[in-house]
């Protein structure tokens, strides 16, 4: 199968050959219908967080079924799936509390359950890692029973990718993470694909003012398109005071998504007293927030968000129902498609901000 290979930091993904083993106990083998291209794989791909290689990213995907392993009952081949990124296994700790994003099955490991891979390079047989335990910049995958959720097979599989990451963390960190309701001001550092994603959340639930700060001018006429009623311009506009301005005061949540510390600074200082400031966005490794505790004492929260809080057995199929009844928006979130061969393109057009999501097709 042909997949995208990673070789180590600020080289090219390397479109090859690979051998794909099939799947184990518990594991599942499936064919990629589209993979979305997220900041989180340029990071590593940049050399911001450590991975080992060679290895095939890529997280965000919609897939179907291929071939089940010995014991798997979740799926059956033929089934429409989406994956995720954090196993869960529904009896551990954390999911028996209803916070299954916390699974104690959830490692993000770079090889199988058993310690091995299920990738090699065709040429010479060496091991592919896997990444967070998908691996969809490829034709095929073999994951894990406990990181899928199937969903009905009458919504565009390839538009569906995007759900696995960018939707599910962006509408999550509003809906499960900060559990916005009606009538609640919310402003967006950031309006990339998550980013979107916490704006259509933050309308979907009724909150108003919805205000998008971003840097360019074409994410902030998207973020309009997504439910944002205040748009600010963070290159022209102090974000701080804009914000005070439009709420009178401060937002009552506010959301980072960008990964960026100083932003999740202006973030915390837009907050009105008794706010919640939920950081989205991935910083880099072992970057350090100061908060001034006199600001504490104004009741503020500041709150750390894991893949939007999702329980993707729950949220994947809600959220694909919700795009079908056209409740949100999948559509417009695409702004282009490209082939396998042309990632590293897309990943250029990313880094450029000329696109909401790209996605991979197959």
């Amino acid at each position: 199968m042909k997949a995208a290979v990673f070789h180590g930091p600020n080289q090219p993904l390397s479109i090859e050959e690979l051998e794909i083993q099939s799947p184990k106990k518990g594991e599942v083998l499936v064919k990629i219908a589209a993979s979305g291209l997220c900041h989180t794989d340029l990071h590593f791909m940049e050399g911001s967080f450590p991975w080992p290689v060679p290895a095939v990213l890529g997280h965000e995907a919609a897939a179907v079924v291929e071939q089940t392993g010995e014991g798997v009952s979740a799926v059956q081949p033929g089934d429409h799936v989406i994956l995720a990124i954090t196993p869960s296994c529904g009896v551990c700790r954390y999911c028996v509390a209803g916070r299954p994003y916390l699974c104690s099955q959830a490692s993000g490991s770079h090889q199988m359950k058993d310690g091995t891979t299920r990738l090699t390079l065709k040429n010479d047989g060496r091991p592919v890692y896997h990444f967070l335990g998908v691996s969809s910049f490829a034709e095929y995958a073999v994951v894990s029973e406990l990181a899928m959720a199937k969903v009905r097979d009458d919504a565009p599989l390839e538009k569906l990718s995007v759900v696995g990451c960018a939707v599910a963390t962006g509408v999550g960190a509003v809906v499960n993470t900060a559990r916005v309701t009606p009538g609640k001001s919310v402003a967006v550092f950031g309006c990339g694909g998550v980013g979107l994603n916490v704006v259509q959340g933050a309308n979907l639930v009724g909150a108003w003012p919805i205000i998008a700060v971003d840097t360019v001018d074409s994410k902030l006429a998207l973020a309009e398109q997504f439910g944002a009623t205040h748009l600010v311009n963070a290159a022209k506009d102090h974000p701080v005071l804009k914000v005070r301005e439009i709420t009178g005061g401060g937002a009552d949540f506010t959301f980072e998504v960008i990964g960026d510390i100083e932003v999740l600074g202006q973030a915390f200082d837009s907050l009105d007293r008794g706010g919640t400031a939920v950081m989205v966005g991935v910083p880099p490794l072992g970057a350090k927030y100061a908060v001034d505790t006199l600001n504490l004492f104004s009741d503020k929260t500041l709150h750390g968000c894991v893949y939007g809080s999702t329980d993707f057995r729950r949220d994947f199929p809600l959220l694909v129902n919700l795009y079908m009844a056209r409740k949100i928006k999948l559509d417009e979130l695409i702004s282009r498609a490209y082939p396998l061969e042309a990632i590293n393109e897309a990943f250029e057009s990313m880094k450029k901000g000329e696109v909401a999501r790209a996605i991979v097709t197959f």
